[in-house]
């Protein structure tokens, strides 16, 4: 037995027809809607980003040009040992660079006999830094210089790495003595990771407790 609103549509027309649109209006019309419904969350989703393992290596390189103060010391006709503080804008470059642009600064002394050592600390806009530690030869015209990266704050905390420059002087030759100088660091290239700690041992394990801390 149809229902009122089949028989209702079926005077004065053909009753195949009239039942077969009550029909496509009941059942297909719902399951059409639904499935555009469906179309359209799933055209608009993104499925999540991979973030990089912590493990993972990642390369950056960019330029860096600082200016400072130098005081010098003369140790004999051959000898010059000075200590530097260094201040300037750091740009890195590339797909995988560590950030953008960092404010670079840089406390050292540098010895004509010995080489140079320096520790650095590069402050993004966020106020998030990276710590870094600079051994190389003496700071002369164009001398080379390596950094290890020794950790961060922030989003760069546990990072760890190393890094390579040849270090140009703009303004300031190295026979000047006391005073302002500027220079540029010239290929300057590393890689960095994210620190994997290593993992406890699990409680039961030989020499570890249930409480999960070492036997003395």
């Amino acid at each position: 037995m149809e229902s009122p609103e089949v028989m209702t549509r079926i005077q004065g027309r053909d009753p195949f027809r009239v039942v077969a649109e009550v029909h496509i209006r009941r059942v297909f019309l719902p399951a059409l809607l639904a499935l555009a419904a469906l179309a359209a969350c799933g055209g608009s989703a993104k499925g999540p980003e991979t973030a990089p393992a912590p493990s993972e290596w990642r390369t950056f390189e960019g330029t860096w040009s600082a200016a400072g103060q130098r005081r010098t010391l003369q140790l004999g006709p051959d000898r010059k040992v000075s200590i530097i503080d260094l201040t300037g804008t750091l740009l890195l470059v590339g797909e995988r660079r560590l950030g953008e642009g960092f404010q670079g600064r840089v406390i050292g002394y540098s010895d004509d006999l010995k080489g140079g050592a320096g520790w650095c600390v590069w402050t993004d806009s966020r106020g998030d830094r990276i710590f870094s530690e600079l051994r190389g030869e003496a700071l002369g015209a164009r001398r080379r210089f390596t950094g290890t990266i020794l950790g961060g704050t922030g989003r760069y905390a546990g990072i760890v790495g190393e890094y390579g420059f040849e270090w140009q002087y703009v303004v300031g030759e190295n026979g000047a003595d006391d005073g302002d100088f500027q220079g540029r660091a010239v290929g300057l290239r590393g890689r960095f990771r994210k620190d994997v700690p290593p993992s406890s041992p699990p409680a039961g394990s030989p020499g570890v407790p249930e409480s999960g801390k070492p036997r003395p």
